[in-house]
């Protein structure tokens, strides 16, 4: 019998694979641990690994032992009990009676097996089944930019893009072309000259004629040039289209007297989630942030989120302020344009129809997709049967509820699930 040992050194990445199986096989429990991370976690580690805990009795393997061999006689003793297909209960207390109680779902429990996910990975299970919607009836055009890529060869070209190889090879190609008859014919004539000078008796007119033809097909050989400019090859580029990777989303964000830290706090990390989202499909996002009350403004993410001023509510301004932004810097040809908006529904009953006629005449055609979510416990107002109403009219706009915070994750899910074919 032959023994064949592997001493090769492991390759780099070696248990990717099993790992993604491991993920795959246990993917249901890992999508409950991730989404209930989104809720848990704070706002400046959102983009990070989870640690996530598994039962061990979800993990258990079946296990292979040798058995006794032989035909073997049992009397096992009967009970007072069970009788003949009765199910029996689990033990309380754990396997032999000792632990007490149910495995600790935080991922410190003896019972739990508890591994890491990277970031990538805890991103890919975050936005699973997720895709940017289908907006084929959208009229916006796309932009179209240009990439350069290689288009063979040419005869013509400048000095830089000249290629070496080609060009020697085409000078080749030319000098055999020009002069192998020459030089098949010159080798005869010195076997023949060789022949004369070596016979005895030889005329020498002919030996003299004979150098005279050799002579004459040397200089020819030597006037074919080495390289010549028909010879020379560049290399050739060409530009194709390809479709624009550049986006803008534009937040805003209601900050009147009404909407407290916490609710912020979840408007937050809604767009936290849209951010890490958008960036998955585009690589250039820009982020232009806006908050309102009376008056509308552009600000940075730090005053957006933690802004103490306060006041009254015009939602319209923020409205107006983003076409104008838009129209100004980020034109609908050249950009993928997205919106969120995060309020708690209050608005002076007579904007909100002004709201109704801004995103209807100049935002809701010009942009991908617009998104409202309304943070609130109270009943609906004015502003979400406005926005109720567009969303009957334009398939590029989504009216959501949040109460808590544990709504974001399947609210988001919901707004930016995969439409069927």
């Amino acid at each position: 019998m032959a023994n064949f040992i592997d001493r090769r050194l492991n390759a780099k990445g070696k248990s990717t694979v099993n790992r993604q199986r491991f993920i795959e096989r246990y993917k249901k429990q890992i999508k409950k641990a991730v989404s209930d991370a989104v809720t848990r976690r704070s706002v400046t580690d959102i983009d990070k690994g989870e640690e996530i805990s598994i039962p061990t009795r979800d993990i258990s393997e079946p296990l292979f032992r040798q058995g006794q061999g032989g035909k073997r006689n049992r009397v096992h003793p009967g009970n007072d009990q069970f009788n003949r297909g009765d199910q029996i209960k689990r033990p309380n207390g754990g396997q032999g009676g000792a632990g007490q109680g149910d495995a600790s779902d935080s991922g410190e429990g003896n019972d739990d097996f508890v591994f890491n996910i990277s970031k990538d990975e805890y991103l890919e299970l975050l936005f699973e089944d997720l895709a940017l919607p289908n907006l084929q009836n959208n009229r916006l055009n796309k932009l179209v930019e240009y990439q350069t890529y290689r288009a063979g060869f040419t005869n013509d070209g400048v000095p830089a893009n000249i290629n070496i190889v080609r060009s020697l090879r085409s000078s080749l190609a030319r000098r055999i072309a020009m002069s192998g008859n020459k030089k098949r014919t010159l080798k005869l004539l010195e076997v023949e000259l060789e022949q004369l000078q070596n016979t005895p008796g030889s005329k020498a007119e002919k030996i003299i004629a004979l150098k005279e033809q050799i002579e004459l097909l040397k200089k020819q050989i030597a006037k074919v040039p080495f390289i010549d400019t028909f010879d020379l090859r560049f290399n050739n580029y060409s530009k194709q289209e390809k479709p624009s990777s550049q986006a803008v989303m534009f937040c805003l964000m209601d900050v009147s007297g009404s909407m407290d830290q916490a609710t912020k706090d979840i408007a937050k990390r809604f767009y936290i989630l849209l951010y890490l989202f958008l960036t998955r499909s585009y690589k250039n996002l820009e982020v232009v942030y806006i908050r309102h009350h009376t008056q509308a403004k552009e600000v940075d993410e730090h005053e957006f989120f933690y802004s103490q001023e306060t006041g009254g509510t015009i939602v319209s301004s923020a409205l107006k302020l983003m076409n104008e932004i838009q129209q100004a810097r980020y034109p609908e040809n050249e950009w993928n344009i997205y919106a969120a908006q995060a309020s708690d529904g209050d608005n002076w009953a007579d904007d909100s129809p002004h709201c109704h006629d801004l995103l209807a005449n100049h935002i809701l055609p010009k942009v991908r997709y617009f998104s409202y979510i309304e943070i609130t416990h109270r009943a609906h107002q004015t502003l979400w049967n406005q926005y109720q109403d567009l969303q009957q009219q334009f398939d590029n706009i989504a009216v959501q509820h949040i109460r808590e915070a544990e709504d974001i994750y399947p609210v988001f899910r919901e707004l930016f699930k995969k439409q069927a074919v």
